[in-house]
């Protein structure tokens, strides 16, 4: 095992999370320096690993798990067999977290439940991941990635505005609530870590993917809860800021956004329509966002005949913010992407690249690690039970009795 550097070097990670949510949350602690091990199905493994294609080259293993299980030690047990469920409290006992995304109350089927750990192991930090969380009506419900989108809102902002073309809900490209919901998932454990070195104790967190999705709502929220506005589809203008949206030039399309009476005034001057700047209805923000039905019609008339990356150039002169809409691809090569090592390679034990996108904040001290490739699922399994004082024999039995694989 490589040993594990970063800011949580030395936290070790239980964890019982598959598909998205859950591992995005370990991913980042394993990232970070935290050693977790990655509990996967002996014959299944993650159900990522099936989300194809894409195929890694030569393989039958997806590129969707590649991108959210990096840094991680794979151990495949079947924690259903007694064998497994005591070996999984072994591994407890030396763990500072555990994350899991099970349904409400399945692990305690297994006697790993938050009520039936936190007695014998009073430091530790039970993170649970569900759809809906542990309490309410919708509890026991499954919750997956597009029905949360759809239900927490965020649809009905998505999209062309009514009455275009294409127009009604869309969810978004990404799969947002799962992101999210890990990102939420990590902070609250590194909050629950800083409790528990000023107390000693640990503690559950309950992390619902309607909640996180809810609370991304953010101004849009606000906006109805202190202003009595209806968040709707606007394309890609803002509910608040104008301009601040798409534009056709000559040759395609930059993006235009401004968020104060400066910028706006500065792009008036630009595009040779002070007058515009000049206008009462437009001198400041409210003014704009008000009467943005007759404002959008003249930058997009004053702007129709510039060439892209003239404008682009003419913005980015002046200090203003904007820019190009790209690909996936070409975003993957933007220079300000290589610039800022977002992207690494890495490799497998057989030698197998796989790139991925790195940790995004970067380090004075303590820099985010890319020494341990995604696994193969059970590629640790012999290592970890070698740690826990297993010897050849006994692991030979186990996995001849199907408490592991590998």
């Amino acid at each position: 095992m490589t040993e594990p550097t970063g800011p949580l070097k030395g936290l070790k990670v239980f964890d019982l999370t598959r598909v998205l949510a859950g591992p995005t949350c370990a991913q980042m602690l394993a990232d970070l320096g935290a050693d977790v091990i990655k509990i996967e199905r002996p014959g299944a493994g993650d159900d990522t690993r099936g989300f194809a294609p894409p195929f890694m080259p030569g393989t039958k293993e997806s590129a969707y798990f590649i991108g959210v299980n990096r840094n991680k030690r794979s151990l495949t047990l079947d924690i259903a067999k007694p064998e497994g469920q005591e070996i999984a409290l072994q591994l407890i006992a030396q763990s500072d977290i555990l994350v899991e995304n099970f349904k409400v109350g399945a692990l305690a089927n297994y006697g790993l439940g938050w009520e039936q750990l936190k007695a014998k192991f009073p430091r530790l930090i039970y993170c649970s991941i569900t759809g809906f969380g542990q309490t309410g009506p919708y509890a026991a419900r499954a919750g997956y990635d597009f029905v949360i989108q759809g239900m927490a809102g965020v649809m009905s902002v998505t999209g062309r505005p009514e009455g275009e073309p294409g127009a009604g809900p869309l969810k978004v490209g990404v799969p947002i609530a799962d992101l999210v919901t890990g990102l939420y998932a990590a902070i609250a454990v590194l909050a629950a870590l800083n409790h528990r070195h000023a107390t000693g104790v640990g503690q559950h967190i309950d992390c619902a993917l309607m909640d996180c999705q809810m609370a991304l709502l953010a101004n849009q929220a606000s906006n109805y809860l202190n202003g009595g506005m209806v968040p709707r589809a606007m394309g890609n203008q803002h509910p608040n800021l104008v301009p601040y949206q798409d534009f056709a030039c000559a040759d395609g399309a930059v993006l235009v956004a401004h968020g104060n009476d400066r910028q706006f005034r500065t792009l008036c001057e630009m595009l040779g329509r002070e007058d515009l700047a000049a206008d009462e209805r437009f001198a400041t923000s409210g003014g704009r966002s008000t009467h943005r039905a007759a404002l959008l019609p003249q930058l997009a008339k004053s702007i129709a005949g510039w060439q892209a990356d003239d404008l682009c150039a003419a913005i980015e002169a002046a200090g203003l913010p904007g820019g190009k809409i790209n690909t996936v691809p070409q975003a993957l090569a933007d220079p300000q992407v290589a610039a800022r090592g977002l992207v690494h390679e890495m490799a497998r034990e057989d030698g197998t690249p796989v790139r991925v996108l790195g940790f995004p904040p970067q380090f004075s001290a303590t820099p985010a690690r890319y020494d341990q490739a995604p696994p193969r699922a059970g590629q640790d399994t012999g290592a970890v039970l070698r740690e826990l004082g297993l010897d050849a024999d006994e692991i030979a039995r186990l996995h001849a009795a199907g408490v592991i694989g590998g």
